[in-house]
């Protein structure tokens, strides 16, 4: 059941804000904004809110205050910062801090609005930036490279996909694709230092992971081997362990696939997970005494290649991301059985990555 507190949060709810971060080699300008209309089950006022190179993947502090991009600019690449307005969703530069090399690929922002996390893909590194008051972001403090390979062809080198906080925020995540490993840092005087790393099954690929509302266990989408793993988190030592694989797409499906996104329901309740050429989302409950999963129903997603999805805010719905396509796609969410079912996929957005919405106090 849902709890009480959380449905009267959300009851009077009925336009919601969303941001796309995109890819800008054909169409698109940058950062668009959308709003979900939750009493018609509609998207609309899709517009560009930021124009800058690549910003595929953004993030927005809890407060609502900022938004944080990854940009492309020249043969830099970095983040970006931007004031929100938090009425029309309306952008406003604030500053970007840049490195030489590739951009990065994920972006994350504390609770605080105190720390941005950066995984960059092409250089296998965590990046992680100090901020000020009013969002604008210091020089980078801390830049961890990762070594080593794997025995996929895409693991020639470390691909690092991921890097955010943990539920309680002692430590930063790395997810690293090319190496099969998922890091723990500790953050020592705004220094990264690695505190326990686990290695998973070889050539699977791991890209995004999700936390359990009870930190207690964690869930990582793998990217080559189309899974999912669930692990059990010690919050006090920052050492993860592996429970259960999941496969995320049929036994038959023998077509190119590859793992996207996920995410869990606030009720730790459902997980759910995208595959790219499969084309959809895989459903999975969550089984509460011991955090493994049993597989629901894949959903497809009316498009071609989901780079992400998101929950909004009353978790009544999920926005869907169709790079391929350039296609946003609006499920309606049974919050009891986690399933869901098709609204509207006509929604045109170029070339679209993530999907993040405003929070909602």
């Amino acid at each position: 059941m849902r709890n009480s507190t959380f449905e009267r949060r959300y009851e009077k709810l009925s336009k919601l804000i969303g941001y796309v971060g995109t890819y800008t080699k054909g169409d698109s300008k940058g950062v668009y904004s959308f709003t979900l209309d939750t009493d018609a089950g509609k998207l609309s006022d899709v517009k560009a809110v930021a124009e800058l190179d690549n910003p595929t993947y953004v993030n927005l502090s809890q407060d609502n205050k900022n938004l944080y991009a990854v940009v492309k600019e020249g043969n830099q690449g970095g983040v970006a910062s931007y004031a929100v307005d938090r009425v029309t969703g309306d952008l406003t530069a604030i500053n970007q801090q840049l490195l030489d090399g590739a951009s990065p690929c994920h972006v994350s922002v504390d609770s605080q609005n105190k720390q941005v996390v950066t995984a960059n893909y092409h250089k296998g590194t965590v990046e992680f930036f100090p901020t000020n008051d009013d969002g604008s972001i210091n020089s980078v403090a801390s830049v961890i490279e990762h070594s080593g390979q794997g025995p996929h062809e895409r693991q020639e080198k470390p691909h690092t996909h991921y890097s955010g906080f943990t539920p309680d925020e002692k430590y930063v995540v790395a997810v690293d694709l090319g190496i099969d490993k998922i890091i723990s840092y500790k953050i020592n005087n705004g220094k990264l230092e690695e505190a326990h790393t686990l290695l998973v099954k070889a050539g699977s690929g791991p890209r995004h992971i999700t936390f359990h509302p009870n930190g207690k266990y964690a869930y990582v989408m793998t990217e080559l081997s189309n899974e999912v793993i669930t692990l059990s988190y010690n919050s006090d030592t920052g050492v993860f362990t592996e429970l259960q694989y999941n496969p995320a797409i049929p036994e038959d499906f023998t077509e190119n696939s590859q793992g996207s996104a996920i995410h869990i329901s606030s009720d730790g309740r459902f997980v759910y997970a995208g595959n790219r050429g499969h084309d959809s989302i895989a459903v999975y409950r969550v089984n509460q005494e011991n955090g493994e999963l049993s597989f629901i129903e894949f959903t497809s997603t009316e498009g071609n290649w989901p780079r992400d999805f998101a929950l909004d805010p009353t978790e009544k719905f999920i926005v869907a991301s169709n790079q391929e396509s350039s296609n946003l796609v609006l499920f309606a969410r049974d919050t009891e059985s986690g399933k869901l079912s098709l609204l509207d996929s006509q929604v045109s957005v170029p070339d679209p990555v993530c999907v993040k919405f405003l929070n909602v106090k």
